[in-house]
């Protein structure tokens, strides 16, 4: 039994040996391959001749004409979107976002209607705040949108801003929260 185990040892080391023979082989010949490659391209190079790598060839998609970003269920009031979309529209879209950053800051109003206090600079107006922010995110969305279709975003500008009831949940007391849809478009102004 003992002479066994030493034959299984010795039949073990001896396949052990042959797999490390064979690896150096392949690791040989692989060195082989590569100096021979290398050689040739040295050789394509002194005769003028350009190496050509494998580039990844993305398919071009087309040009799309217009960009859009949709904002599902926000906390926002449709009012204050409502007049936030109609202070936005026919802006670029950085220009929408600095914007909206002002009314952040109170530094800008965005004029409503009805009997509200004037502001500076027009009649009446507020600073929704946080319909400016979720805004803001949306905004970033479709300028995202805008680089990704391919459009020239210096000449884009929101054609389309709109918002909606969107389904509003039940609160506590009987009352319904505030849920809002906006729906946002870009297309490149003709000049």
């Amino acid at each position: 039994m003992v002479e066994e185990k030493k034959d299984k040892k010795v039949k073990t080391e001896e396949k052990f040996v042959e797999k490390e023979a064979k690896k150096e082989e392949r690791v040989e010949t692989k060195k082989e391959e590569v100096e021979a490659k290398k050689g040739k391209k040295e050789n394509d190079k002194k005769d003028g001749k350009k190496d050509k790598k494998a580039k990844k060839v993305e398919p071009k998609r087309p040009k799309k004409d217009e960009a859009v970003a949709i904002g599902r269920n926000l906390r926002v009031s449709k009012k204050n979107a409502g007049y936030v979309c109609r202070f936005i529209k026919g802006k670029d879209i950085d220009k929408a976002i600095f914007d909206l950053g002002e009314v952040i800051k109170m530094r800008k109003a965005v004029p409503f209607k009805g009997e509200i206090p004037h502001r500076k600079g027009m009649m009446s107006g507020r600073y929704p705040v946080k319909a400016a922010g979720e805004f803001i995110k949306l905004l970033k969305g479709l300028k995202g949108n805008v680089i990704v279709n391919g459009m020239d975003l210096d000449k884009t500008r929101i054609s389309i801003a709109s918002a909606s009831w969107s389904s509003r949940p039940m609160r506590s007391g009987g009352r319904k929260s505030k849920r809002t849809n906006v729906l946002l478009k870009a297309r490149e102004a003709k000049k």
